[in-house]
């Protein structure tokens, strides 16, 4: 299967997205706050958790048939508090979601073929193949840099 359009996505969110996000003020990425009291700096760091949790669970479903593996997303917010996205500094945190994307992209262009079927529970026990995470990647992204697009515009 051919996911260019996927790696094409990731490549062009992370092109256009790091250059907004090094541009923005101090105050908008630590004061404004989305639906769910996150600010720019939070939201960030959970994109960074996704990237993680992502890779982890798309490095270990190809040598895993069904992966038992825990799912963070009830855990959002305590993941973002552990670790106080809102007071780390915000170049290397561009960065570092930056560079893990980069990373993803190269692991989604070599995945094996014949694991896309091979399946993980997430924490609401709905079955995830190896390609819907693919799939939905770069939506879970874009639906977060709509957010950050409403804060800034406030």
């Amino acid at each position: 299967m051919d996911f260019s359009n996927i790696t094409n996505r990731i490549l062009s969110l992370t092109h256009t997205w790091e250059q907004i996000l090094l541009e923005l003020p101090t105050n908008t990425i630590t004061e404004k706050r989305n639906k769910q009291n996150r600010t720019i700096l939070q939201i960030l760091g959970h994109l960074v958790d996704s990237a993680s949790n992502n890779h982890q669970r798309m490095v270990r479903l190809q040598y895993n048939k069904v992966l038992v593996f825990p799912d963070y997303q009830q855990d959002n917010d305590l993941w973002i508090a552990l670790q106080d996205y809102q007071h780390t500094g915000w170049y290397n945190l561009v960065q570092l979601w930056k560079y893990y994307n980069l990373h993803m992209v190269h692991l989604i262009q070599t995945i094996d073929q014949t694991k896309l079927e091979n399946t993980w529970q997430n924490f609401e026990n709905r079955t995830v193949t190896l390609r819907q995470m693919i799939e939905y990647y770069p939506a879970h992204m874009e639906l977060h840099f709509a957010e950050i697009q409403e804060l800034i515009d406030k």
